[in-house]
């Protein structure tokens, strides 16, 4: 098995990888479904109940209120942008939400096609890599001190 992300080798059962620290556990591939599926509800129903608003609004200020028809205008004018705002809103974030999970995918997918994943070439060890405290550590010498 190979790393997603850098594409060396790995042992089974790993969680991180050694080289690039990258999370091998497995994802749940609808971890934001839910979530869309919760954001195109509201769209609908805003949209619909919106609708309703302003025409149940403009009968109900007509008959009931005897308002003329320029007042109206105006009532379903402010409730026409204040939904078109609001549904504007939730379009944007929804768009936000597909690209996240999309990014996501295409990143998980995309990563080992880029790698060279062609196994290291039988007999050869490699370089041998630095040790972390490697020059970090220093050495006492006794100094003897004349008076």
């Amino acid at each position: 098995m190979f790393c997603q992300f850098c594409g060396t080798p790995r042992a089974q059962g790993l969680s991180y990888c050694n080289r690039c620290g990258a999370d091998l556990r497995e994802r749940k591939e609808s971890s934001h479904t839910p979530a869309i599926t919760a954001m195109l509800i509201s769209i609908t129903l805003v949209g619909l109940i919106g609708l309703g608003i302003m025409l149940g609004g403009a009968v109900t200020l007509r008959k009931e209120a005897n308002l003329s028809q320029e007042l109206i205008g105006v009532f379903m004018l402010f409730a026409f942008l204040v939904i078109s705002v609001t549904e504007f809103m939730l379009v944007r974030n929804l768009s936000k939400l597909v690209s996240s999970a999309t990014d996501n995918k295409t990143h998980l997918l995309s990563a080992p096609m880029q790698q060279d994943l062609r196994l290291p070439a039988a007999g050869s060890m490699g370089e041998p890599v630095p040790s972390v405290v490697e020059n970090t550590t220093r050495t006492l010498d006794y100094v003897r001190r004349e008076r």
